[in-house]
C-alpha cells in the first residue's frame, strides 16, 4: 500500500468504519474498552496489514454533555509503513441528538505511526501521520459521514511521485447498522475516496488517478455480554491503481491491496 493509505477495520454493531470511529458515536458507559483479533486489518476498502492478521484495542470516554474522546491501536505492516509496526489513533468529537431519530457529531481524528517514515525506504524524510476533520449526520441506524484531511493524506506528496500535496483529500461514507435480533446485526457500508492530487507519471496500467469507491457487508453475532464474532466481505474498485501495489521495503513484492477481501474478527467490549 505504498501509494496510499486506506484502511478499514470492522467493529461491533457492525459498521464498516475505522477502528476507533464507533467510539465517536458516544457509548453508553462513561469509559469503555475494546480488544480484537482480526484476520485482515482493512479500512476504507484496502488492507492495512498486507493481508495478514492484526491485534487491536483501545479505550473511549463519553460525557453526557455530548463530548467523546479516546484512543485505538492496531498492528500494521511495515511494507506499507516503513519503519513502523503500530498505528495509534487519537480522536475527539462533540455531538447531540436532534429529536428522537436524528443526531449529529463532528470532530478530529489523528492517525499516528510511531517510528514510520519514508526515509526507511530510501525516500526523502516524511512522516505518514495524518489528521482529519469529520462531520456525521445520523438517522436511526443510518449514518452519513464526511472526512477531510487537514494534513497530507498518509504521506502522499511530491516525494512519492505526485503532482502536489494531498491535503484536502476527502473520504465520504454511508454506513448502516441494522439489528437482526437479540444477538445478530448486519452492517452495510459504501464509501468514496477523492485524492487532492494525482501521479505525475502513470502506472504501467496507464492510470494516474488514485480515487476509488468501496463497499462492504459485515454480519456480527453477540457471543455473550462482552464478546462478539463477526465476518464480512469488502470490495474496493480502481484495480488498475491498487492491484499491483509495491511494498516500500521491496518494489518486487507487490500485492492487490484492494479488490474483494473476506475477514473474521473476534472482539471484546469492557
Amino acid at each position: 500500500m505504498s501509494l496510499s493509505r486506506c484502511v478499514m477495520s470492522v467493529v461491533l454493531l457492525g459498521s464498516v468504519v475505522d477502528g476507533g470511529a464507533l467510539a465517536e458515536d458516544a457509548p453508553v458507559a462513561p469509559v469503555t474498552g475494546n480488544v480484537a483479533l482480526v484476520t485482515d486489518y482493512v479500512f476504507r476498502g484496502l488492507t492495512q496489514s498486507w493481508g495478514h492478521p492484526a491485534i487491536q484495542g483501545g479505550a473511549d470516554y463519553a460525557s453526557p454533555n455530548g463530548f467523546a474522546a479516546g484512543f485505538w491501536g492496531s498492528s500494521i505492516s511495515d511494507r506499507s509503513y516503513p519503519g513502523g509496526s503500530m498505528e495509534l489513533d487519537l480522536y475527539a468529537s462533540y455531538g447531540h441528538a436532534i429529536g428522537s431519530d436524528w443526531s449529529w457529531r463532528a470532530g478530529l481524528y489523528g492517525y499516528l505511526y510511531p517510528g514510520a517514515n519514508l526515509d526507511h525506504a530510501g525516500l526523502a524524510p516524511r512522516s505518514l501521520n495524518t489528521v482529519e476533520a469529520n462531520a456525521a449526520l445520523s438517522w436511526k441506524w443510518l449514518t452519513l459521514k464526511y472526512n477531510r484531511a487537514l494534513t497530507d493524506y498518509f504521506g502522499i506528496d511530491v516525494e512519492q511521485g505526485y503532482r502536489g500535496n494531498s491535503k484536502g483529500s476527502v473520504y465520504l461514507q454511508l454506513d448502516a447498522a441494522i439489528p437482526l435480533g437479540e444477538r445478530w446485526s448486519l452492517a452495510l457500508h459504501a464509501g468514496h475516496a477523492h485524492y487532492a492530487t494525482t501521479l505525475v507519471t502513470p502506472l504501467a496500467s496507464g492510470t494516474r488517478d488514485p480515487d476509488y469507491s468501496d463497499v462492504g457487508a459485515t454480519l456480527a453475532y453477540q457471543l455473550d455480554r462482552h464478546w462478539s464474532l463477526s465476518g464480512g466481505l469488502v470490495h474496493a474498485g480502481n484495480g488498475a491503481f491498487y492491484r499491483h501495489t509495491p511494498s516500500f521495503l521491496d518494489a518486487r513484492d507487490t500485492r492487490n491491496v484492494g479488490g474483494t477481501r473476506g475477514f473474521l474478527m473476534l472482539q471484546g467490549h469492557f
